[in-house]
């Protein structure tokens, strides 16, 4: 059996690398979700406890009809882009991303039924919102499309990490699950950068397409917590552990520094 070349080697060597390169970004941000989850007050409480207050109950059906219904929108709009996908090995890998997507949706779907609340009456307020921040950022190719799932929809996974780690441990345990990375980070990173060592001109554009999802996603978020009065209060500090004004600042703040990390994974500029 030949022995490996050189270039080969060199090959798998970058690829470890990039793999790498992606599992910090997910793991670091993981690990922010993470720190706090052993604090005291409403995040030492579980569900039984804490859903007692019926504000804060409103906030957490809140939470759940908004991730749920993102879930879904990423279960569709990956399937979706599946058909971009240059070859049949790459479009396995999106529509594996998309079962995992449903599953997600899924789950969050039977915990709302099992707190007895209407999945679909949970979900509708967030639909227009999502749906139009998809219709906005429709990736027009393949890697517009790697570039969104990575970036796009890990800045949501970030802030709801973020609330996540002061909410009851039940619901706690439950957001976290389902945010966990479904091969996103790795595949994205390691396709994209292939695109950009063979056309260099591809990273440019890329890297101001990222710059379009980072901006309408901050944006959509933002008006999604301005519209619904649990989010907005349990985000100030009116409702459980909440954010002070200035945390939603450094909240932000870790997000965004996250995002450029995700860039430079990519070798893309933030």
């Amino acid at each position: 059996m030949d022995s490996p070349s050189a270039d080969d080697a060199a090959t798998r060597a970058a690829q470890d690398t990039r793999a790498t390169e992606a599992s910090q970004v997910t793991g670091a941000t993981q690990a922010a979700g993470d720190t706090g989850a052993a604090a005291s007050g409403v995040a030492a409480e579980d569900w039984a406890q804490a859903g007692a207050d019926p504000r804060y109950r409103a906030a957490v059906v809140d939470l759940l009809g908004a991730l749920a219904y993102g879930e879904l929108a990423a279960f569709e709009r990956l399937a979706e882009d599946a058909k971009l996908a240059p070859g049949v090995e790459d479009k396995a890998e999106l529509a594996a991303m998309a079962a995992a997507e449903f599953h997600h949706f899924e789950r969050l779907r039977d915990r709302l039924a099992e707190i007895d609340e209407n999945p679909a009456r949970a979900m509708e307020p967030f639909a227009a919102a999502l749906d139009e921040f998809h219709r906005q950022t429709a990736p027009s190719d393949w890697l517009e499309g790697l570039v969104k799932a990575y970036v796009g929809d890990s800045i949501a996974s970030d802030f709801y990490r973020e609330v996540a780690v002061r909410l009851d441990s039940d619901t706690r345990g439950l957001m976290l699950s389902v945010l966990d990375d479904t091969g996103h980070a790795t595949f994205a990173v390691e396709k994209v950068r292939s695109a950009i060592e063979a056309d260099p001109r591809v990273g440019g554009r890329l890297a101001l397409w990222a710059r379009r999802l980072m901006g309408e996603a901050l944006s959509q978020a933002q008006r999604v917590v301005a519209e619904r009065d649990a989010l907005s209060m349990m985000l100030v500090g009116g409702v459980a552990d909440g954010f002070d004004l200035a945390e939603v600042g450094r909240m932000f703040s870790r997000i965004t520094e996250a995002h450029t990390k995700r860039m430079a994974a990519l070798g893309l500029s933030a």
